[in-house]
């Protein structure tokens, strides 16, 4: 990762008269940044939803159809957990109390992955160089090419076809293979430096593994045999990847949202107006998909404010896109998640040729 690309924020016109704005809302509707509560009942809904779920799969003796439906239910909610309760606790804006974003951004060990390399992937890499070839390590996508920049191979003529299913594969890609990648190679991308990996959090690393490997596979083993423990880990993680995928790509991978190469070390735009060029929103009427999401349909409001949760981020939507029309700084967002969709598809198609 690159420290030597600047973002001009010399006047940053922009940014400060929206950073002004924000502020302004806070003070005078008396609220913390952080979650309320209406973030932690729905932590505590999730929460108690994968509990109740993994006991009906491991323990109780049903119907084989509803083991497929509680595995394809159970899948949204492990996504689900990942978009409201980790990816907040992991920004540290869950709440106010830092240590209980630490422990509850200790989730996504809980669902196999590892939060000390999530937030040098994403709270570093991804939210400071956004869409930049070489720099954001989250549209490095294995098999795919989604910017223009990238090396054209022959089997990216195929990704149209072929990009649905390394979505599906790609959650139990991340805990079983990319992971312990990073892990011995201590780097996050084929273009990144190496990165320092504290004995702690190398103890971390293991343990979380094998908890995560016991509750996920010895048990369900034990209880309910190896065929149907290995076809519900595939129909849960394959949910569970397609949410998780798609719900980066229609934020970033669309043809409205820009993409760039830093040929020298100086990014043109100020870094909050590069945040709105390269993400988008979708869907920001659905109050579903908003709850379920954990607001990451407002993709903008979240890359500008990282540091705020997401339960305020429908405020703040409205704020951002008045000061972006002052500015006359364009402002994706699309009206539903098919828009989205279909948008991201073309960008797939585009760069397949």
């Amino acid at each position: 990762m690159s420290k030597s690309i600047k973002f001009d924020n010399a006047n940053a016109l922009f940014s400060k008269s929206l950073k002004l704005r924000i502020n302004d809302y806070f003070s005078h509707t008396f609220q913390k940044k952080t979650g309320n509560r209406r973030i932690f009942i729905k932590a505590t809904v999730l929460l108690s939803t994968f509990i109740a779920l993994y006991i009906a799969l491991v323990f109780l003796p049903l119907h084989w159809a509803i083991h497929i439906v509680l595995c394809m239910l159970f899948g949204v909610n492990l996504a689900a957990i990942g978009f409201n309760i980790m990816h907040d606790a992991g920004h540290n804006s869950f709440s106010s109390n830092k240590n209980m974003n630490t422990v509850l951004s200790y989730t996504l060990n809980l669902l196999g992955g590892n939060i000390y390399f999530w937030k040098l992937k994403h709270n570093i890499a991804h939210h400071t160089y956004t869409n930049i070839d070489g720099e954001d390590h989250d549209i490095e996508v294995k098999f795919m090419r989604i910017h223009h920049d990238q090396l054209l191979k022959k089997h990216h003529r195929y990704q149209p076809i072929y990009f649905i299913l390394l979505y599906g594969v790609s959650y139990l890609a991340w805990i079983f293979y990319q992971d312990y990648e990073k892990y011995f190679r201590q780097k996050m991308g084929g273009s990144s430096d190496t990165f320092h990996f504290p004995l702690r959090e190398k103890v971390i690393f293991w343990t979380s593994k094998i908890l995560h490997f016991v509750l996920f596979i010895v048990i369900p083993v034990l209880f309910v045999g190896w065929l149907p423990t290995l076809i519900g880990l595939l129909i849960a993680g394959v949910v569970c990847g397609i949410s998780l995928a798609t719900v980066f790509q229609l934020a970033h991978v669309v043809t409205e949202t820009e993409f760039k190469t830093i040929e020298g070390a100086k990014v043109e735009e100020e870094w909050m107006v590069h945040q709105i060029q390269s993400t988008a929103n979708f869907a920001t009427k659905s109050k579903v998909l908003t709850w379920i999401l954990g607001g990451l349909n407002f993709q903008v409001e979240h890359h500008l404010f990282p540091k705020i949760s997401h339960v305020h981020y429908p405020a703040l939507n409205r704020i951002v896109q008045q000061t972006c029309r002052e500015h006359n700084i364009p402002y994706v967002e699309f009206s539903t998640f098919w828009k989205a969709f279909q948008s991201h598809v073309k960008v797939i198609q585009l760069m397949s040729k």
